[in-house]
């Protein structure tokens, strides 16, 4: 009884040679039983993480329109597809194009699924101007953006405004018209609510996709993203 009495106490109430005894107790027992702290941290990251989820599940749902059906995004696969996936991406970010094979195969082997592209440069002012022909080739040359996509993002150069051009020309666009559509339509509001948008969720990298109800954090690969979509038809959640 004296043992829980005295463990009842709280620190204020400790002398100083109490407490510096309590100190040197605690102390010897993380020195003789590491694994504790390894603990701690395994609890502090599984809160943070659930923490995050139930941050973006409630985000996804306060933003559903502008996150699946913005008329400024293009949409490849079936537009009229059961279960849709977006992607955030950059198209300077190595993990987006590691996983640009994911986002092909997934729309060769399900013939239902609608797949958004959702441009977000957030790694410098080169990522920013090469996004910038990215949206003048929407407006330009619609039909031709997705082949645009995929070779810009595929290429192992760094993406910018020069090399963009360079895949859109190359592509047989009318350069001109291009220029004169960044001059006319900056893209800057566009880029402001994929920031805010991303903010709402608490994206902070890319690629990050938005299956059903929830947030997919990171380049998590092919069997994850398509386990979500199976998730989404089977339960309307993505993770069941």
């Amino acid at each position: 009884m004296l043992a829980a009495t005295a463990f009842a106490v709280p620190a204020f109430a400790l002398d100083d040679q109490q407490k510096k005894e309590m100190g040197e107790f605690i102390r010897e027992y993380l020195i003789q039983n590491p694994e504790v702290m390894i603990e701690v941290q395994n609890a502090l990251e599984a809160k943070q993480q659930n923490q995050r989820v139930d941050q973006s599940t409630k985000a996804v749902a306060a933003n559903k329109e502008a996150i699946f059906a913005s008329p400024t995004d293009i949409t490849l696969g079936n537009p009229k597809g059961d279960v849709t996936v977006v992607e955030f991406f950059d198209y300077n970010c190595g993990y987006c194009k590691h996983a640009l094979a994911d986002m092909d195969t997934i729309l060769k082997r399900d013939k239902n699924v609608r797949f958004v592209l959702k441009e977000f440069p957030i790694l410098g002012p080169d990522s920013i101007a090469a996004h910038k022909v990215a949206n003048a080739v929407r407006l330009v040359a619609p039909t031709k953006y997705a082949e645009f996509h995929r070779t810009l993002l595929g290429s192992r150069e760094h993406a910018s405004e020069e090399t963009a051009l360079s895949v859109a020309t190359a592509l047989g666009i009318d350069g001109a018209a291009l220029r004169k559509s960044m001059k006319d339509n900056p893209n800057d509001d566009l880029v402001r609510q994929a920031y805010q948008l991303a903010t709402a969720i608490g994206i902070t990298g890319t690629p990050t996709y938005v299956v059903g109800d929830e947030a997919v954090f990171g380049a998590v690969g092919l069997d994850t993203i398509e386990e979500k979509v199976a998730n989404v038809r089977a339960c309307g959640k993505a993770s069941c």
